[in-house]
């Protein structure tokens, strides 16, 4: 077995990160930019009206009332000039006509006898005017490389008529789920079955990290079937993820199943609890996570080791930084292995909780992080300062 620091080495030093390609918009959020992205064009392309009003030339209400000459819509595709000392009822978002350069909101103008007539003291000469290229201008960057696209980013992509960028994607997870004594939840549970929830859990964990395209996979426990399995993810995954069947007894076929597809062992076992048949192999540059059967131990790899593995190959952080806390408990752990605890956290310190077994989840389910404990501590004081992961 290896240590946990030496293991997190390993995964740094054997993932590159994704290849960036050109990615649809509509699939681009939460992606990172590989290039800086420019605006084609002027935006606004043209001045428009920033409010429902009037249009008309500000140098021509010096001669008192305008003559009112129709209206121009959001949308129109007519170009409109506009006469001398008349006005246009105009909408928001419409083009300006040309020679017209203010617009008065409706509500500080009356129209009366055909004629306008404007009660605005405060109105200014570009008045309630969005001209043209005031959002962006052509040519000018729009968004810099290394931006991860927010919503607001991907609208505003959208409005400069971007329908696709050059970006880091999203990582493809295959999820394969081995066991025999596995039953979907909904069905009635047989003699020596268990409902399965690690994919549920593994799938709900990577769409929370923004994650999208999850594929998961269910075998028994039979080699061929695992080998025809985990051959298909590693052609189409960039991530793949075996959640039981990775330890040696009789039934457990992932481990001979990893060597026949040509995986490379990076290492396998960790002084960890729990958690610690964890493998980690690569197929060219495809990591491979074996994962414990256990719920809170395929979690906890989950966050300690694949949640890293994603960073790397999306550059991006994923987990909050983690912190230093004082703990409000007491407790012993036999030394020689790391423990990762469930624990709620406040502002002032972390509680561990109770029901750390492997096979439970419940305290898990209501936990806000993990308490790590090092391999030579023997046992933790209230009041003792430790390392806590806040979980996402």
């Amino acid at each position: 077995m290896i240590g946990v620091q030496e293991a997190k080495e390993i995964i740094r030093a054997r993932i590159e990160p994704l290849a960036a390609r050109e990615v649809r918009l509509d699939d681009a959020w939460g992606c990172m930019l590989a290039e800086d992205c420019a605006a084609d064009g002027d935006f606004p392309p043209f001045d428009q009206a920033a409010v429902d009003g009037y249009a008309f030339r500000f140098a021509d209400i010096a001669s008192g009332a305008l003559r009112l000459a129709g209206a121009v819509a959001a949308g129109s595709r007519l170009p409109r000039v506009l006469e001398a000392q008349t006005a246009v009822r105009i909408f928001t978002g419409a083009p300006m006509p040309a020679q017209a350069d203010t617009v008065v909101m409706q509500e500080l103008a009356k129209v009366a006898d055909g004629q306008l007539v404007i009660d605005d003291r405060q109105l200014q000469q570009r008045g309630n005017v969005r001209p043209q290229g005031s959002d962006i201008q052509e040519g000018t960057v729009a968004m810099q490389q290394g931006t991860v696209l927010s919503p607001a980013a991907i609208g505003f992509l959208a409005g400069i008529g971007r329908s696709a960028v050059v970006a880091v994607p999203r990582p493809r997870v295959c999820i394969i789920v081995t066991g025999n004594e596995l039953a979907k939840p909904g069905q009635p549970l047989q003699h020596g079955q268990v409902y399965e929830s690690n994919s549920y859990a593994l799938r709900a964990a990577l769409q929370q990290l923004q994650v999208a395209e999850v594929v998961v996979r269910y075998v028994g426990d039979d080699l061929s079937q695992t080998t025809e399995q985990l051959d298909e993810a590693l052609q189409s995954a960039d991530v793949v993820l075996v959640s039981g069947g990775i330890s040696v007894g009789d039934y457990d076929y992932v481990n001979r199943a990893l060597k026949q597809c040509e995986v490379e062992k990076q290492f396998y076992k960790v002084r960890q609890k729990p958690g610690k048949p964890l493998y980690f192999g690569t197929k060219g540059q495809k990591p491979v996570f074996g994962l414990p059967g256990n719920p809170a131990s395929v979690l906890v790899c989950f966050y300690e080791y694949v949640v890293p593995a994603l960073e790397l190959l999306t550059q991006r952080r994923l987990m909050p930084e983690p912190l230093q806390l004082a703990i409000a408990s007491q407790g012993q752990k036999k030394p020689g292995l790391t423990h990762f605890l469930k624990g709620y956290f406040n502002e002032n310190d972390v509680q561990v909780l109770s029901a750390q077994e492997s096979y439970r989840l419940r305290s898990f389910a209501v936990s806000n992080c993990l308490v790590c404990l090092p391999e030579a501590m023997e046992s933790f004081n209230q009041g003792m300062v430790v390392q806590v992961q806040p979980l996402p």
